[in-house]
């Protein structure tokens, strides 16, 4: 069993949430629930699934990558954002959310972990976002997407040329990297890989002869709350339980 707030400032130091990078969102504890915690489970996004989950499993917090309370978010509180906001303080649960610092962490987080799942040697960053590596063994790119396919459970969009040479160098960011794709061009990657994709990022794709693949935002941000929850299993012996709330996004 863990103080609540204790809770906040042990994540915060694992994640160094004092990266100086501005986020889209508050990180920490969001919502103040009971005060000590032993029963936590996890999940991508806030949504009323994943509460309701909570409530039937009986948890004292709720760990997610996505969050309340945006930037340029309404401040209003009604409709669904009333009843995900009354679930929570009705039933004395903590809501936790960390943002970026979930995808940046070099150590827990969802970059690192698309690593580990696609067998790629990390060597570096290409900006603040954006991670590059080598895959342990060449491959062609038909047989990355199958492995992408079976390791991420969704079958990704992807566009590339050149399908008979094997692929070596990648470069990747979790969730909407798409935006960040001109900024690998110069960087002979062969393949570049993020959730979510842009009309514009299949033409730079063709003109660079760059393989390009979406993913999913849901199915790449996945792993940074999975690792989170097994460190404070292992460090902590608390009660952790992700939570996949399938979303085909």
């Amino acid at each position: 069993m863990i103080n609540n707030k204790q809770l906040e400032i042990i994540i915060n130091n694992k994640l160094d949430t004092k990266l100086n990078i501005k986020d889209y969102i508050p990180n920490g504890l969001q919502i103040e629930g009971k005060k000590y915690i032993k029963n936590i489970i996890l999940g991508v996004t806030a949504c009323q699934k994943l509460l309701n989950f909570a409530v039937k499993l009986k948890a004292d917090a709720i760990i997610v990558h996505h969050g309340y309370f945006w930037k340029n978010e309404s401040p209003i509180i009604r409709g669904h954002k009333k009843k995900r906001i009354y679930t929570i303080l009705i039933n004395h649960i903590n809501l936790y959310s960390w943002h970026l610092p979930l995808d940046l962490n070099t150590k827990i987080g969802n970059n690192i972990y698309l690593a580990n799942l696609l067998d790629i040697n990390i060597h570096g960053k290409i900006n603040n976002f954006i991670f590059y590596g080598y895959l342990k063994k060449k491959i062609y790119i038909k047989d990355f997407i199958i492995k992408i396919t079976n390791k991420l459970h969704r079958t990704p969009l992807y566009f590339g040329k050149n399908k008979f040479k094997k692929i070596h160098k990648v470069a990747w960011c979790s969730g909407a990297g798409q935006k960040f794709f001109e900024e690998v061009v110069d960087f002979n990657i062969d393949v570049f890989i993020t959730g979510e994709v842009s009309e514009m990022n299949i033409h730079i794709a063709r003109e660079y002869d760059i393989h390009f693949i979406s993913a999913g935002h849901h199915a790449t941000e996945k792993g940074g709350v999975i690792m989170l929850g097994k460190w404070l299993k292992n460090k902590f012996n608390l009660k952790t339980n992700f939570i996949d709330i399938y979303n085909p996004v």
